[in-house]
C-alpha cells in the first residue's frame, strides 16, 4: 500500500450538508482518511495510491457531491 496525500480547496462554504457528503465519502474504496482543515475550506484526503489515481480521486469526491479543486 502506498498512501498518498492531497490538498484540495473547497469551492462552497462547508455547511451541513456538504460535512454529511465528506463524512459518507470515508467509504470510497481506496480512501484512507479526509479531514476539514482548520481554515474550513480545504480538505486533506489520504488515499491508496494502489487503488486510485489522482484523477480517480478528484473525480470521486465530485461524484460524492463534494465539489473541490487540487491545490
Amino acid at each position: 500500500m502506498t498512501k498518498v496525500q492531497l490538498r484540495y480547496e473547497l469551492l462552497r462554504p462547508l455547511d451541513d450538508s456538504l460535512m454529511k457528503r465528506i463524512s459518507d465519502a470515508h467509504g470510497i474504496y481506496g480512501f484512507q482518511r479526509i479531514q476539514v482543515e482548520p481554515s474550513l475550506d480545504k480538505i486533506l484526503v489520504e488515499y491508496d495510491a494502489s487503488r486510485l489515481s489522482r484523477d480517480g480521486v478528484e473525480a470521486s469526491l465530485h461524484g460524492a457531491g463534494i465539489p473541490v479543486k487540487p491545490l
